[in-house]
């Protein structure tokens, strides 16, 4: 497409010579524009993107992929009367990881110092917890040996700091569904023993949420021999529908209402997707800022030739190997500037947490604080698509910016420019 005298022409315009510094400094200055706003952009995608797949993962580790709850005169509220048959139904659906029935309730959480929090507080098997690895496989202290029925509980990392709990302390649940007497409606207090804490890096979740063995939850919440739920984990979470369907055949005609992931969290994740939308637009501003460098910095390196053109013009040159000449003195910036900044974005993006650590060492200062934020730290994913339509898109913006100068270039009447020379 380029000939060897067209390269050898824009190469020698790209180095600037005495008199011809501005242009270089303009073209320069447009390189680093495109290096940045590539480099941004993949930035701020990859964190975005890591965001939502950490927090959906986080999420989903806590709460499953699907619940299932009774319905037609066995509410939510009263729950599942035959949860054990149901639960062995469900776990033998192929596609069905993990099936968990709970028991869930609000309760006042109390420690002996007098500091007092609301919880959560999920009544689950033993066996079961142990196959939560958000809980079982982030435990900062205790272990779950000992959640056994009795008086065990295993509480968050934010809770335990809020109430001043460490393992073996006891702290005293308080539910508002009291018991009626004579003299009025009297709250239900018990007193348990902490035998675990857990962190799952997420601080809602590790300052509201507490575990009871799920006897001991049906004896609190006054649910004997019930369930309020069967939580389900499943292989592929975005295939959630086609398992749906699954234990809907399984289950007959049970009287059941199953929700999805993707329907009680539904408007929480098109918000963080229309984010991410806007924050690509808005940076692509960038990109495009640059982008009219370019034509800048071309449209002064033409008005700076034109008696170079018109010597070329003259010795023969059509006008197609002035308009070529002058397309790859603008590429040239767009292709440099779009290889930096692509190679500055994903080395930032592989060693964000490295970055983080570092500056939040010298500044003493945390970057990403967990009690303003859903997350602990700051993720990044690399989504290599993603990148790809970043790389094509800058490529393409640069190239359209250097289309009008070249044609501008090549349209230069030889006559006219040599006219006073």
């Amino acid at each position: 497409m380029f000939n060897a005298f067209e390269r050898a022409v824009a190469g020698r315009y790209l180095r600037a010579r005495r008199g011809e510094r501005f242009v270089s400094v303009i073209a320069g200055f447009s390189l680093i524009g495109i290096a940045l706003g590539v480099a941004t952009l993949i930035i701020v995608m990859s964190v975005m993107g890591g965001f939502k797949v950490d927090l959906l993962n986080r999420i989903l580790g806590l709460n499953g992929h699907l619940g299932i709850y009774a319905i037609d005169g066995e509410g939510p509220a009263r729950g599942l009367a035959d949860y054990t048959a149901l639960t062995k139904r469900i776990a033998a659906i192929p596609d069905v990881t993990l099936a968990i029935p709970v028991v869930d309730g609000q309760a006042l959480v109390s420690s002996p110092r007098g500091a007092a929090t609301g919880g959560l507080i999920r009544g689950i098997r033993k066996e079961d917890i142990l196959a939560l690895r958000a809980v079982s496989d982030h435990l900062v202290e205790g272990s779950l040996t000992d959640f056994t029925p009795g008086d065990a509980i295993a509480i968050g990392v934010g809770m335990a700091r809020r109430l001043g709990l460490s393992v073996g302390d006891t702290l005293t649940l308080i539910s508002p569904q009291g018991a009626a007497t004579a003299f009025g409606t009297v709250p239900r207090i018990r007193a348990y023993r902490v035998v675990a804490i857990f962190q799952v890096g997420m601080n809602e979740y590790d300052q509201a949420y507490a575990f009871l063995p799920l006897t001991d939850a049906q004896v609190f919440f006054q649910e004997p021999d019930r369930a309020s739920e069967i939580e389900v984990r499943v292989n592929d979470p975005l295939a959630v529908g086609a398992v749906v369907r699954a234990i809907r055949a399984a289950l007959g005609d049970t009287p059941v209402h199953i929700i999805d992931w993707q329907h009680s969290n539904d408007s929480f994740f098109a918000a963080v997707e229309v984010e991410q939308n806007v924050m690509f637009l808005i940076l692509t501003l960038i990109i495009l800022v640059a982008a009219f460098n370019v034509i800048s910095s071309l449209i002064m390196m033409v008005k700076d030739k034109t008696r170079d053109i018109a010597v070329l013009r003259t010795l023969g040159a059509p006008r197609g190997a002035v308009m070529r000449i002058f397309l790859m003195c603008g590429a040239s910036v767009g292709v440099a500037g779009t290889l930096i900044g692509t190679l500055l974005g994903v080395v930032f993006c592989l060693n964000i947490t490295t970055l983080q650590r570092w500056v939040e060492s010298i500044t003493g200062v945390s970057v990403f604080n967990p009690e303003v934020y859903y997350l602990a730290h700051l993720p990044a994913r690399l989504d290599w698509r993603e990148v790809t339509e970043i790389i094509v898109m800058a490529l393409a913006l640069s190239l359209l910016a250097t289309l009008y100068p070249s044609w501008r270039a090549a349209r230069t009447d030889p006559i006219e420019a040599l006219r006073h020379e």
